[in-house]
């Protein structure tokens, strides 16, 4: 795009989420050939004899294997996609506190807030999803109009909420959305993926139980570059603080830079590994990015693969 929607966005600029949902919509709509979201379920309806001339890809070979005779699967298609859009409400969301720019949570929210907009334009059905320690709030997944101005209201209600303790619980929640959503859904996620990094398997578990219920599942992975990656501060003693235990740590940050580096390092690509091994899009979100350039790009991408 020639320019942003909203490339100065700050903190207190978001008293319509609606309205700059539409605006960033209908800012990179125009350079979409196709709509990048689309109906992908294909249920299994029945059984049946083979016939000669039907494609040998339909035969169920299993089932050959048990009765020696040639059945052929049948399918129904489903052309309405159905979407849920997961966001991660927990404290650590809320950083940046300070310093001019937008916090993870109101990325988060904006972002979902497009999607949403996008999904009323194609007539499909939306659900939202809301978690920190446990799910918050899980809507139902339809398409009406009163339906989508209930999921806008959630999401505003999410940008008045305080910061407080809260920890990062993901795998619950995920497990009982992988469940309850219909099976070949669109989930889209946005999280920082702060939860115990330390011990990642219960998180990645419930990711692929996503997948193994036939989700499509885009991860939208919502970083601090600046601070979080790079560890760009100042050569003096700073106290850090926990945004979901509360715990603090007084440190130089040039005695330990290098070994956060190699950590950070290290999970990113822990990360980014078990998402190609799931087949996840993981699309890195930097906070120095305006969220419609953001969505652009990986639409344009998504557009193109469709």
């Amino acid at each position: 795009m020639a320019e942003h929607i909203f490339p100065l966005l700050q903190k207190d600029h978001f008293q319509n989420l609606e309205l700059l949902a539409r605006q960033a919509v209908e800012g990179f709509i125009i350079g979409l050939h196709k709509s990048p979201f689309h109906g992908f379920s294909v249920e299994f309806a029945e059984h049946r004899l083979y016939n000669q001339g039907d494609a040998l890809r339909h035969i169920d070979w299993r089932v050959y294997g048990r009765t020696d005779k040639l059945f052929v699967k049948r399918f129904e298609e489903e052309t309405n996609l159905r979407c849920c859009l997961v966001v991660d409400t927990s404290a650590s969301m809320f950083f940046p506190r300070s310093g001019g720019g937008i916090s993870k949570l109101q990325f988060a929210t904006l972002a979902a807030a497009s999607i949403i907009s996008l999904l009323k334009r194609q007539l499909d059905a939306a659900a939202l999803a809301l978690f920190d320690e446990q799910l918050n709030y899980f809507s139902s997944c339809r398409s009406t109009s009163s339906h989508y101005r209930l999921l806008i209201q959630e999401l505003e209600r999410v940008l008045s909420l305080t910061p407080e303790q809260r920890p990062t619980h993901a795998a619950s929640a995920l497990h009982q959305i992988a469940e309850q959503m219909h099976k070949r859904s669109l989930v889209v996620i946005f999280s920082d993926m702060m939860d115990d990094t330390a011990a990642p398997e219960e998180l990645f578990s419930a990711l692929q139980h996503l997948r193994y219920n036939k989700h499509e599942v885009i991860l939208f992975h919502i970083v601090e570059g600046r601070q979080e990656l790079k560890f760009e501060f100042e050569n003096r003693p700073y106290e850090f603080v926990d945004m979901e235990t509360g715990e603090k740590l007084k440190v130089q940050p040039q005695q330990v830079r290098d070994h956060y580096l190699e950590r950070m390092a290290d999970y990113q690509q822990m990360i980014e590994n078990r998402c190609h091994q799931y087949n996840i899009d993981r699309v890195v979100v930097d906070l120095s990015q305006p969220v419609d350039q953001v969505l652009y790009s990986f639409l344009v991408k998504r557009n193109k693969m469709l």
